[in-house]
C-alpha cells in the first residue's frame, strides 16, 4: 500500500526536528523509495513543505530543505520581535479566564511532549499556543503577519527543536506568559515574548556558521 500525503508531510516534518540539514537535497525518486509513495505524492508533500517554509524548490535543480542566511534569519527574527511585542500591547489585560484556560492546556500538552522527548508534539502545540497567544490581539491582520513570519521561521527553529534544555526553557517561558497574562504584567510579557524568539535564532546561526564558515553582517 502507497504512503499518504498526509504520512509523507508529517515524516518529512523532520526538517524542523534537525534531522535534515539546510541545503539538503530532496530527491524525488529517492523519497518515493523511502516511503513506498507515489510520485504525484511526494511531489504534492513537497509543495506543501515549500508552503511551510521549510523546503525550497528551484527551477532544473529540484528541492531542497529552505537555507537562510544568518542575515536573513536576523532580518526575520527582528520582524517576529516587532510585530509579536505589538501584539502583546494589545492584547486587554488582565486575560480572559478563557484565554488562560486554552493557553494553560497547550503548555501542559507542550510540557509533556518535552518531557517524553515527543518532538512532533511540542512542535505542534508549541504552534498552536503561539497562534492563540497572538489572535488575543484582536487585530486578525496582525495575527496573519505574526503567522507568517512563523512559517519562515520553521527551518530556522531545527537546531533548538533538537536541544533538549532549549526545549526545556521555552517550556518555562510559556508558563511565565501565562503568570504575566493573569497578572496584567504587559512590560514582563512583553520582555518574555521576545527573549523567547532570541535561542531559535541564535541556535541557528551558530551552527550554520559551524558548518559553512562565517558570514559577514552587512554594515548598518
Amino acid at each position: 500500500m502507497s504512503t499518504s500525503l498526509e504520512n509523507v508531510v508529517g515524516q518529512l516534518e523532520d526538517i524542523v526536528f534537525g534531522r535534515r540539514r539546510p541545503r539538503e537535497r530532496l530527491v524525488e525518486e529517492d523519497l518515493v523509495s523511502q516511503f513506498g509513495a507515489k510520485k504525484h505524492v511526494i511531489r504534492q508533500a513537497l509543495v506543501d513543505l515549500e508552503r511551510m517554509g521549510l523546503v525550497e524548490r528551484i527551477r532544473n535543480k529540484g528541492a531542497m530543505v529552505r537555507d537562510y542566511s544568518p542575515e536573513e534569519v536576523r532580518q526575520i527574527f527582528s520582524v517576529r520581535k516587532l510585530l509579536e511585542a505589538e501584539a502583546v500591547r494589545q492584547i486587554p489585560l488582565p486575560a480572559e479566564p478563557g484565554l488562560i484556560s486554552a493557553l494553560e492546556e497547550l503548555c501542559n500538552e507542550h510540557g509533556e511532549a518535552v518531557e517524553q522527548g515527543d518532538l512532533r508534539k511540542a512542535f505542534r502545540s508549541n504552534i498552536e499556543f503561539h497562534q492563540i497567544l497572538s489572535a488575543a490581539c484582536g487585530n486578525p491582520y496582525l495575527a496573519d503577519a505574526i503567522e507568517q513570519f512563523a512559517l519562515k521561521s520553521h527551518a530556522i527553529r531545527s537546531y533548538s527543536l533538537a536541544d533538549p534544555e532549549l526545549l526545556s526553557n521555552a517550556r518555562d517561558d510559556h508558563r511565565h506568559m501565562i503568570e504575566a497574562l493573569r497578572v496584567g504584567d504587559r512590560d514582563g510579557l512583553i520582555e518574555i515574548c521576545v527573549s523567547h524568539l532570541k535561542p531559535a535564532e541564535q541556535a541557528y546561526i551558530s551552527a550554520y556558521e559551524r558548518s559553512f564558515g562565517p558570514a559577514m553582517r552587512r554594515a548598518g
